[in-house]
């Protein structure tokens, strides 16, 4: 079984999906648009050029996003993705790019629980929390 976050956005999946590429590397594959689904999905024509389904991954990193449809309402989800690493750099670099435009709620800092951890949404309202372990945990 795999699990594989599946995230929502708002007519600018495509965009979302450059600027995660420029940040972890990787591939954008398995692209589907609203204009090729079926005429009885009853996809508004605004929505035709907006993708309905994508996967990411890149050697560290997958998930699938799609723009949500324009006539479905989502919910507020109490969710951030969350990044392990023990390289300090990649770490700082990783935060430092998805915070660009976006909105730091905890700058990333050295924590009791010997790490250093930060957590922001990026500008697509993408929560993330990022956690460069660098002491081992207590047992």
């Amino acid at each position: 079984m795999d699990f594989e976050p599946y995230l929502f956005f708002s007519g600018n999946c495509e965009e979302a999906l450059s600027f995660y590429k420029g940040i972890f590397g990787g591939e954008i594959s398995g692209v589907m648009r609203w204009k090729d689904a079926p005429s009885e999905q009853g996809t508004p024509p605004t929505d035709g050029n907006k993708i309905m389904h994508s996967t990411f991954q890149s050697p560290s990193i997958k998930f699938m996003a799609a723009d949500g449809r324009s006539t479905t309402q989502y919910g507020e989800g109490r969710i951030s993705l969350s990044l392990g690493t023990t390289d300090v750099a990649e770490a700082k670099r990783v935060f430092e790019s998805l915070g660009k435009g976006g909105k730091v709620e905890m700058p990333m800092e050295k924590t009791f629980w010997g790490a250093m951890f930060g957590m922001l949404t990026d500008k697509y309202g993408i929560d993330w929390m990022v956690n460069c372990q660098l002491e081992p945990l207590p047992v």
